[in-house]
């Protein structure tokens, strides 16, 4: 055991009442400066002013539950920037290429859906995205690029500088509003 040092004997302490006294002082500051401490908003104004539309997070517009054409095109003209316009013509082609569809937004994304059928289409605004949602998705030809954790769900995610195919997304629009909907 050349070279080594031998070990110490650890002493056990105990604390003497001011000891502990100060370690809960100590401890009932650090609670007390942690709860008034200003915690990270879940939600930010979309305006610098506050006067605009409340956004959760991801850019998401928080917008009352509602049914009918009025409560989508509120959460539309909530989407933060290039967003707006997106949703603007993502809900012209959808109504032009169904014109009975049923619109309602749940859970801060519009849903659109054929009555007594079901939802089959959703949009969700993420920072850098739109997703749709295909509720059915996996019977629709040619298949949705994105997968999801549930089986028959697909989506479509759409950036600023994407390009979209109008063609394909009528088409995958056509097909998911003849199959029937999830129930929301």
């Amino acid at each position: 055991m050349a070279g080594k040092t031998p070990k110490k004997a650890v002493k056990a302490t105990k604390k003497t009442p001011a000891k502990k006294t100060a370690a809960k002082t100590t401890a009932a500051k650090r609670a007390t400066a942690k709860a008034t401490k200003p915690r990270k908003a879940a939600a930010k104004s979309a305006s610098a002013d506050g006067a605009g539309p409340v956004l959760l997070s991801g850019g998401n517009p928080q917008i009352a539950k509602g049914y009918g054409d009025a409560p989508v095109q509120a959460y539309i003209a909530a989407m933060p920037g290039w967003k707006s316009d997106l949703g603007r013509r993502l809900d012209a082609l959808i109504t032009r290429t169904v014109p009975h569809v049923q619109k309602a937004v749940k859970w801060n994304s519009p849903l659109y859906g054929i009555e007594g059928d079901g939802w089959f289409l959703g949009l969700h605004v993420f920072n850098k995205y739109v997703k749709v949602a295909f509720f059915r998705g996996a019977s629709l030809r040619p298949l949705p690029p994105g997968e999801s954790k549930q089986k028959e769900v697909r989506y479509l995610d759409i950036r600023e500088d994407d390009s979209l195919d109008e063609a394909q997304f009528v088409n995958w629009v056509k097909q998911a509003s003849q199959m029937p909907g999830e129930r929301m």
